[in-house]
């Protein structure tokens, strides 16, 4: 179920200063830090990819102030960002570590930013994910990575873990890129940018490019970064212990190529190997009814080794309960498919068995699911008209493009003529369904919503339709009527170790384990239940491996 702790006995196979555990963004940002401060540094990974989560996301980072932002002109003060973090936490987290969080994360990025790989931009527009509130931000704080041609990475190339960002014949496309594109059929800016996009695909094929945007194209920039470095990358190399003298880390046990290493680490060892995602025994234990199943977008490989490993030394945990929810949609033959801009669409409802809508459908995912969870709405489905199908893309389905067959065959897509028959075919309470979709008719030709204020923020403008006095609202009149089941998915776990504003982790007398640090979905996320704006998983597993390699480098070996 997890790594183990061994008591220091026996003969070191390799040393190293600083040891990272795990190759994902926070995993790569904490060895180029440690090697900053002249720590001989190296990284193991247990899967046969580098990358980890951060490979297969949206590649977004939620660090105020970074550089990029400053040079676009968008300046925070310091006691704006502690206040939405605050509100965000509501004094979950202590105050010392959303400090740590705020007052280090620019110069994490500006240490980063010496690669000659390292190239970021600003996300204008995609807000804060509650910018209403003080110290958010509408026009946002999340940066993203400029596309990358992998060839650049050479052999290893071949060893960097894909995700489903790459669009058909090499198309790539940004976070930007894809907002506009949604609204195709919409706007001209929606239509120019098809033709961007159409060109981007013939100019890959001449160039014979291998461009990369979001999570891979951020790992494969971290990557160049190491290789610039010349800090090693073990692959296929999971721990499958820590090595303890006494009360302190000092090293771990590993399997590289089969084979039992034992690795020394001077200066500490830092768990940057992802939450629980795919344990099945900790999500039974840990995670709420109706989210226990595992439809996790986390990397194949996240079992809560680390936060096992911790435990076993008497490490605190938190937030077990809790992870970065996305409400999602199972494809019949491959991974779950997330529903981020889908839920703001204007033409649609999300509705429980009961027939009625339990919350804004536009809100963040994550608080969309807790909605979900709280009102134990597990089954719930999105009710779509035609006129919604032949305007936006839905669970990758391009606009206007049928739904595949086998979606209908597994159950997921229902189509009806009416939205009685709608409700009969999908087992809903017929008569609330018909009196939800004519009640919500009436708010989309108000424009206001009376019942969940879906509109009112920022946020859910950033996917709407622009053309629409309220951009997530429009009627459901047109036959035929789809139905589409909503899953509750995940992008990892929030619950982790507990770590002091130095990334240390702490036992539960709140005493520190000498020598062992975290990061990422290893550690009690810095968010709380609470999830700050794009890229606030990547952000702070960035800063807080930072903030573990500069502590390591000034404490004694």
């Amino acid at each position: 179920m997890g790594a183990t702790a061994v008591p220091a006995t026996g003969t070191w196979d390799h040393e190293v200063d600083f040891l990272v555990v795990g190759s994902g963004g926070g995993g790569m940002a904490a060895a180029l830090s440690a090697h900053d401060a002249g720590l001989s540094t190296l990284v193991v990974e247990k899967a046969k990819m580098y990358g980890g989560s951060t490979g297969i996301s949206g590649g977004g980072i939620w660090i105020p102030n970074n550089p990029t932002l400053r040079a676009a002109g968008h300046d925070d003060s310091r006691e704006s960002i502690l206040r939405y973090l605050e509100l965000l936490t509501e004094g979950k987290v202590p105050r010392a570590r959303l400090e740590a969080y705020v007052d280090h994360g620019p110069a994490a990025m500006e240490l980063l930013g010496r690669s000659r790989w390292w190239r970021l931009a600003w996300t204008k527009g995609y807000s804060d994910y509650h910018p209403e509130w003080e110290g958010g931000r509408p026009l946002g704080r999340s940066v993203e990575p400029k596309p990358f041609d992998t060839r650049k990475l050479g052999a290893d190339e071949a060893f960097q873990r894909p995700n489903s960002m790459k669009g058909p014949l090499g198309l790539w496309i940004t976070a930007a890129d894809y907002r506009d594109l949604a609204m195709v059929k919409r706007t001209w800016r929606g239509r120019w940018k098809s033709i961007v996009a159409a060109w981007r695909v013939s100019s890959n094929v001449i160039r014979r490019r291998h461009m990369a945007t979001g999570g891979r194209a951020l790992v494969a920039r971290l990557r160049m970064a190491l290789k610039d470095a010349e800090i090693p990358l073990w692959l296929r190399t999971p721990m499958t212990a820590l090595v303890v003298d006494g009360a302190q880390v000092v090293g771990v046990e590993v399997t590289r190529d089969g084979v039992p290493t034992r690795i020394h680490a001077r200066r500490g060892v830092l768990l940057a190997c992802g939450g629980f995602d795919h344990s099945p025994e900790l999500r039974e234990a840990h995670l709420p009814e109706g989210a226990r199943p595992d439809r996790s977008l986390g990397a194949r490989e996240n079992t809560g080794d680390g936060i096992v490993a911790g435990m076993e030394l008497g490490a605190a945990v938190d937030f077990m309960d809790d992870a970065w929810w996305m409400p999602s949609v199972a494809h019949p033959a491959g991974p779950m498919i997330p529903l981020v801009s889908e839920r703001a669409i204007p033409g649609q409802v999300i509705v429980s068995t009961d027939g009625r809508r339990f919350t804004n459908e536009s809100s963040p995912y994550v608080n969309f699911v807790h909605d979900q969870l709280e009102g134990k709405h597990v089954e719930a489905w999105c009710v779509m008209d035609a006129r919604a199908r032949s305007r936006y893309p839905f669970a990758q389905v391009l606009p206007g493009a049928p739904f595949p067959q086998s979606f209908y065959d597994a159950g997921t897509v229902h189509k009806a003529g009416s939205i009685r028959e709608l409700a009969q075919s999908i087992g809903v309470h017929e008569d609330n369904l018909v009196e939800t979709i004519e009640r919500f008719n009436g708010f989309a030709r108000s424009g206001v919503d009376e019942d969940f204020g879906r509109g009112e923020s920022a946020y859910d403008h950033y996917y709407g339709d622009p053309n629409l006095t309220n951009p997530n609202l429009d009627v459901i009149d047109k036959a035929p009527f789809y139905a589409i089941r909503i899953e509750i998915g995940d992008l990892g776990t929030k619950g982790g170790l507990v770590c002091d504003e130095h990334g240390r982790v702490l036992r539960e007398d709140g005493s520190v384990i000498e020598g062992l640090y975290a990061t990422g979905n290893a550690s009690a996320s810095v968010m709380a239940n609470e999830y700050a704006g794009p890229g606030a998983t990547i952000g702070p597993s960035i800063v807080f491996g930072h903030i573990a390699a500069r502590d390591a480098a000034v404490r004694v070996g």
